[in-house]
This record gives C-alpha cells, structure tokens and sequence, in this order.
C-alpha cells in the first residue's frame, strides 16, 4: 500500500484553512490525529479524500510548507476589530468565479460596442457623504417614496438591486459556493465585495446574511464602485474602522438608505424607542441596527442608549432564523445577476460562447436547465 509522503503541517494547514476540526473529519479520516502527528502517513487514495474533504488543491499538500494564500482584491475586513488573515476556500473560490464572469462580460461589453460607465471611479473619499450619496441617488434612480411601497424586504432589496442593474452593474447575490448548496458562505467572514472595471463593475452580496442588511452591504459595495476601488467587506452600520475608506463608505451607504434629514422629519417626540424603531424600518426597509445607528446621528440617541440598544438587537437578530428555498431559475439569475445571465444566454444562443463554457460560469450541467433558465428571463428558446 503506497503512502504518501504528506508533511503533517500540511495536513494542519488544509484542515484549519477550511476552519474544519479534526471533530469535524474524524468519522471519515479516523488516523487524522495521527497523521496529523507524523506517527502515521495517508495512503494516496486517502489523501485525495482529503484534499476533496478540506477544499484543498491536491498539489498543495505536497509542497515543503504551507503556502501563502493572498486575497486578489484589498482586504478591508475587520473581526473583533483584528485583521481576518486566512480566507476559506469558499471565499476564495467565490472571488475567483466572480472574477471570471467579470472577465467573461468585459469581452461582450466591448463585442457589443457598450460605453464605459461614468460613475465608477467618479469620485473620492474626500468629498462629503451626503453629495455623494445624492448622485448616486440619482444615476440609480433611488425612490425613497417607491421602498416604502415595497410590501417586503425582499421586494425593496429586488427593486434596489434592479435598479443597479440597470445602471450598469453586475450584482451577483448568493449564500453557497456557485450553485453548490453543502458550501454555504458565512456572513461572520466576508458580507461582500465589489470588484471594480469600467465595463463590468461587479458586486457581490452573501446571501446567508439577512435581507435588511443585505440592503446596506449593497450600498456600501456600491459605494466602493463610485471611488473606483475592489474591496472585500464585512462591515455593518456600526462598524468602526481605522480605514478612511470605510469608514466613508459606510456614511455614504447610510446616507442613500436613510438621509438624515429625511430621519429627522420621521421622528415623533416622546415616541418610545421600541415604536420608533420598528416604523422607521418599515419605513426605509432596513435593518433595526441602520436606524438605530441614524437615531444617534439625528442625535435622537445618546451614545450609552445606542450602544445598549444595538448590542441587544444583535442578540435579538441572532436568534431568528435564516429563510431558505425558493424558485431555482430566479435563484440562479439572482446568483449571476441578471445583467449576466441574460448576456450569456444571447452570447451561447448565438454561438458565440461554447454551451460549456456558459454551464460552467451558471453552475449548471444540462441543456434542458439552460433553455428553462432563457424561458425564465424571457428568451424565446
């Protein structure tokens, strides 16, 4: 039987780069402790197991030492307020299918004779919030007055993420690894991100995250578009940061969703804080945590109330369940965007891009799925 000769950092390595435990693969690799030790070797059958287990590069558990894994993109994430070192392989591989379908849609874009898009990299962080804000606003076509008439979340957050779309902007929203749902991506890890390209500017939005705050990650990606810089996020309202970007980022993301002189005209004097609270969400549709932090903006709230306030709506938050399901095909869209779902369906159909290359960057493996994805968006197939 032929052992692999496998160094038993690299096995660490692989294990906790997946922030796996040996708990957690003990029932499939019983001797891991040991090889884990250097007592015992893997057999090579078993140490691609193993790799397929810890989401590891089979090549890579061979080399001398553990390799340095960089993100593409600048890493803006903060965790207990230290810089987050290792990325998963689920956010890795996430950034880097973006990326391909972001280099996928600059080639039709030029095909097809599209503009470069003004507001990407149209301005910077030096410029107020609330300027900014308002032309993004106004490229979007943001209606304050149109998300209150949403009847849901989840119909505000549609109607925001159409409205980038139809700017120009590619926003791909999901909480799994492509379409592989026994890899769900953490929103304690990364929110989302945004990569920056005149033609193509993409954001991505974890979609494990709750729908409310999904709204916030959006602006603030967006936000990351308008100054021209790729960046991976985990902020919140509430996040304090040493990065100026940020730190302005955030402003701008608060600002669009909840201008504070719209806020301050909303506020209700002697209004208990659990009524104000729940109309002023419905009100914007966002999170509890955006309008308790622009109550203390609007100065409605002391800093000791905030933070006594928002710290117990985080407990509240934690305990709720996470929704799930739902309609595979719009799923799909939603997961690619539908700005580039619908380019790659004309593309293929047109014979332009190979039916392989298309499943690949959908997450697809049938034709048959293919024509009732073009079906969903309209495509007479």
């Amino acid at each position: 039987m032929t052992r692999a000769p496998v160094r038993p950092e690299l096995l660490r390595w692989a294990r906790e780069r997946a922030r796996l435990s040996t708990l957690d693969l003990e029932a499939r690799f019983p001797k891991l402790a040991e090889w884990e030790r250097g007592e015992k070797s893997p057999t090579l059958k078993q140490l691609d197991a193993y790799a397929r287990a810890t989401r590891a590069p089979l090549g890579y558990l061979f080399l001398q030492e553990p390799p340095e894994e960089r993100l593409p993109i600048p890493d803006f994430r903060t965790m207990a307020g230290r810089n987050v070192v290792r990325p998963t392989p689920d956010l890795l591989d996430t950034i880097y299918l973006c990326q391909g379908r972001q280099s996928w849609y600059q080639e039709f874009a030029e095909q097809t004779g599209q503009d470069p898009l003004a507001f990407v990299g149209s301005t910077t962080f030096r410029r107020s919030p609330v300027e900014v804000a308002a032309e993004m606003s106004h490229t979007l076509g943001f209606d304050l007055d149109a998300r209150h008439a949403c009847p849901t979340w989840t119909e505000a957050l549609r109607l925001f993420i159409g409205q980038a779309d139809r700017a120009g902007v590619l926003v791909m929203v999901s909480g799994v690894v492509q379409n592989n749902n026994t890899r769900r991506l953490d929103p304690a890890e990364f929110r989302g991100f945004a990569l920056v390209d005149r033609l193509a500017p993409l954001v991505f939005i974890n979609g494990a995250d709750s729908k409310s705050a999904q709204m916030f990650t959006l602006a603030h990606e967006l936000a990351h578009l308008w100054l021209g810089e790729s960046a991976l996020s985990d902020t919140t309202v509430a996040s304090t940061h040493q990065n100026a970007v940020e730190t302005w980022c955030n402003r701008v993301a608060a600002e669009l969703l909840t201008p504070l002189d719209v806020v301050r005209t909303e506020l209700v004097p002697r209004e208990p804080l659990d009524r104000t609270v729940p109309r002023l969400t419905r009100r914007f549709k966002v999170s509890t945590l955006v309008v308790l932090r622009r109550l203390l903006d609007a100065r409605h709230l002391s800093r000791q109330a905030f933070n006594r306030a928002y710290e117990h709506e985080l407990e509240r938050l934690a305990e709720r369940p996470r929704s799930s399901g739902g309609d595979f095909y719009l799923t799909t869209a939603a997961r690619v965007s539908r700005r580039f779902a619908r380019a790659l369906l004309e593309s293929t159909l047109e014979g332009r891009t190979l039916y392989r290359d298309a499943f690949h960057m959908l997450g697809i493996s049938k034709v048959e799925t293919f024509n009732e994805l073009g079906r969903s968006l309209n495509f007479q197939i």
